[in-house]
């Protein structure tokens, strides 16, 4: 009996897909449940499982390929239990090992397929014993002399024969393309303009020093500076409404809700999951929000719903050691802040010259919709809430 393997519903808003990677060759056994292929849209990379026990019996689109819902991906062949699989379904050990396997991540299994490995020799580190992208690359490094004279994929890359100057062609990724469509648009679109202030965050710091340790027993999650930005955040979009707003043609809307995307890197390029009602909760609700949603990108997990939305960004380019930038608009959102390293800097305190560690502050803004002054006193409530963090627990 065949088995017809189709491109499942799309989420709302994408058309089509491409096909990423294939974890099957034909003629391979598959179990139901596991991932025959990946399919990178502009946001999420989305598997397909086998949706029931067979043999692959023919792939139907190659590498690379545009598809859209509906199509035809692979024809299973369905076969009976071997006794080996009948040994995996009564020995839970057997099982779980191939259960690992199944719950690759797509970052892990791209790699796993450019360099031809096999997961059973690699040492695996993440929780419940899963491979995470950085096992696969400890591994390569310690193989370098062999992974050098493997070949790239032909569908990934193209390499040129001078070896005095090689040069490669890599495709862009649908995440790639999509970003530089959305910053291109943005730039076309809105009027951006951008005002700057800096902040003095000795005050953050020592709350962090002071309650560092009894925060992490209680919560079991790190107190990271980005909670303190989002309250901050949303308290001077609560009284600036205008920068918590979006046009919509000839209309604007204002937004009674506060959904923050925070932006972080991924293999496939940066990506901005959204934080929903973010107003509603609380800080340590924050931190393991962020930490999940990190989780996520770097696993390449995370779904399109969590990537959809927003009413106001914030961009850590701190944390690769930028001094100061123009962040640029995620449309439809009328602001975006930048925030950026701490540095120990002079300043004058009381009358006097100390040193504080300053972070520098940006405010990218559509003129159209905000104007000068109100995104000048919006910052100026950021750097207050930061100065001086008391303020957002008094609502001052």
């Amino acid at each position: 009996m065949s088995i017809e393997v189709y491109v499942p519903d799309l989420p709302e808003s994408i058309s089509d897909a491409t096909v990423l990677t294939w974890h099957k060759t034909i003629g391979e056994r598959v179990q139901r449940g596991e991932n025959l292929v990946d399919l990178e849209t502009d946001k999420v990379v989305l598997e397909v499982p086998a949706p029931k026990e067979g043999k692959l019996a023919a792939i139907h689109v190659d590498t690379g390929d545009i598809v859209t819902a509906k199509t035809l991906l692979a024809t299973l062949v369905a076969m009976e239990q071997s006794p080996q699989q009948a040994a995996i379904n009564t020995n839970p050990e057997q099982s779980n090992i191939k259960d690992a396997h199944a719950s690759l991540s797509p970052s892990v299994r791209q790699l796993i397929h450019q360099y031809q490995l096999n997961p059973d020799d690699m040492t695996a580190t993440g929780k419940k014993g899963r491979l995470t992208k950085e096992d696969v690359l400890n591994y390569l490094a310690q193989q370098k002399p062999k992974t050098q004279t493997q070949a790239p994929t032909e569908t990934s890359v193209a390499e040129f024969a001078n070896q005095s100057r090689p040069e490669q062609r890599v495709p862009m990724s649908r995440l790639r393309a999509k970003i530089a469509e959305r910053l291109v648009s943005a730039q076309h679109s809105a009027a951006i303009l951008t005002t700057f202030n800096e902040v003095n965050l000795q005050a953050v710091i020592d709350l962090r020093k002071q309650y560092q340790e009894n925060f992490q027993k209680q919560h079991q999650v790190k107190l990271g500076f980005m909670s303190f930005f989002i309250k901050a955040c949303i308290n001077a979009l609560q009284n600036f409404p205008i920068v918590n707003a979006s046009i919509d043609g000839n209309d604007i809307i204002y937004h009674g809700y506060f959904d923050i995307g925070v932006a972080v890197s991924s293999p496939r390029g940066l990506v901005v999951p959204i934080l929903r009602d973010a107003d509603q909760m609380s800080i340590a609700d924050i931190e393991h929000k962020i930490l999940e949603l990190a989780d996520k990108a770097k696993n390449s997990t995370l779904s399109y719903e969590e990537l959809q939305g927003g009413t106001f960004s914030i961009s850590n380019g701190g944390i690769f050691g930028s001094m100061l930038s123009t962040p640029i608009l995620n449309p439809p959102q009328s602001a975006i802040l930048g925030m950026h390293s701490i540095q120990q800097r002079p300043i004058a305190e009381n009358g006097e010259v100390v040193i504080r560690p300053m972070m520098y502050l940006a405010l990218s803004y559509d003129h159209r919709l905000i104007d000068g002054r109100d995104a000048v006193q919006f910052l100026l409530r950021i750097k207050q809430n930061l100065d001086a963090p008391a303020r957002l627990l008094l609502n001052i």
